[in-house]
């Protein structure tokens, strides 16, 4: 009873984003028992990263939507709008690759930069602005693409979502340089959450014990050493998930560590204290969806990347799958509670079901249903602990 009791005030006081790793984990389990150990194979764990990296990208821009306590209903039109200059830039005129990216993540920043100036300064409530870009957007994409496919890129295209890293020590069959740099990254984090750890036993009590943070800690370097060990059985690193990481890093930095950040959380936790408090919350307003838009060019390009064509179809219920992704990861509707680790885990968690119920022959139409009904039943939770909380 006493285990039982600690590990609860351990999750209690502590990161949520422990009990979301557990919850992945979960999952992932069950789904490695439900397709007969298909799920964790070393190919198929490298293709969730691939197939769900643009899934990954746009929750972390959409989670700072949510933080000012809306949502961002334009982003899978945007996406697929990028997609397709991408494709007339790059397949039909042959442009340089670089260029034609540079121009297409400066679209997707006017884009944000029309969404944000409807939302932020003439304050049409951002839900109205961004369906209406999805509309329009859409429309712009079947207007470039004529209905067509366009592809294939060139391969220094495709490396952006579909390469890997070389192994720099020559490693036959095996990714030795990923198994070390797994091994670095389990170093670095163990390092942070000790730091942590003794930083919250210095400044209150609160932190549920050690016995309980050693065993997640263990638990959660465990599933990162079998994580780089998956991916060095097959190719390594993808060049995607660096990218990822690097986009992880960058915005955990931004949302934690800056002013910026501080704004963003304190917009969606009280809108008028904040802007008494001296914020300019439609600068804050503005900027957030420009940056949203900005990512949402950038998941376009891996998507297209990944595809290796342009589809008039492309970035479909993205925005569903974003929004699903940062409410799963622990976001608030309301506003002002979220983070990118916790819209990272949402996003893999997202990703883990459609590989799994893909795998085991379940349909579209009836992944979905579960997928609103997940979505639903995590904004549920979040309610249900806010009034518990009262």
């Amino acid at each position: 009873m006493k285990v039982k009791d600690s590990m609860a005030k351990f999750f209690s006081h502590s990161d949520k984003n422990y009990g979301l790793i557990i919850f992945l984990l979960f999952i992932g389990l069950l789904f490695q028992v439900l397709t007969g150990g298909i799920i964790f194979r070393p190919l198929n764990v490298t293709n969730i990263i691939m197939q769900n990296s643009y899934v990954m990208i746009l929750a972390i821009g959409m989670l700072l939507c949510i933080l000012t306590g809306n949502v961002d209903l334009s982003v899978g039109s945007t996406a697929a709008l990028v997609s397709a200059l991408t494709g007339v830039m790059i397949v039909v005129n042959k442009m340089d690759t670089v260029a034609a990216i540079a121009i297409a993540l400066g679209i997707g920043a006017v884009i944000g930069a029309w969404n944000g100036f409807w939302i932020a300064y003439v304050r049409i409530p951002a839900f109205i602005v961004t369906l209406g870009g999805m509309l329009i957007f859409r429309g712009l994409t079947l207007g470039v693409l004529q209905g067509k496919t366009l592809g294939p890129y060139p391969a220094n295209f495709q490396i952006i979502s579909s390469g890997f890293l070389p192994d720099l020590f020559g490693g036959d069959g095996f990714h030795i340089t990923t198994l070390l740099v797994g091994l670095l990254g389990i170093g670095i984090y163990t390092f942070l959450a000790i730091s942590k750890y003794r930083k919250q036993k210095t400044y209150t009590t609160k932190t549920g014990g050690l016995a309980p943070f050693v065993a997640i800690l263990v638990i959660t370097n465990a599933a990162l050493f079998a994580f780089a060990y998956l991916l060095a059985l097959y190719q390594g690193i993808p060049t995607v998930m660096v990218l990822l990481t690097a986009l992880i890093l960058a915005y955990g930095f931004v949302t934690t560590r800056t002013t910026m950040g501080r704004h963003i959380y304190a917009f969606g936790g009280n809108q008028l204290a904040a802007r008494l408090s001296g914020i300019n919350t439609n600068r804050v307003f503005f900027w957030v969806y420009v940056n949203n838009s900005i990512l949402a060019a950038l998941a376009g390009i891996v998507y297209a990347g990944r595809l290796n064509a342009a589809s008039p179809k492309a970035g479909n219920l993205f925005e569903l799958d974003a929004i699903a992704a940062c409410f799963i990861g622990g976001a608030s509707a309301s506003g002002g509670i979220g983070t990118v680790p916790g819209a990272i885990i949402g996003a893999l968690v997202m990703g883990l079901m459609n590989n799994g119920m893909s795998i085991m022959g379940i349909g579209v139409d009836w992944q979905q249903a579960i997928k609103g009904l997940v979505l639903i039943l995590a904004v549920a939770f979040d309610m249900l602990s806010k009034n518990r909380g009262r």
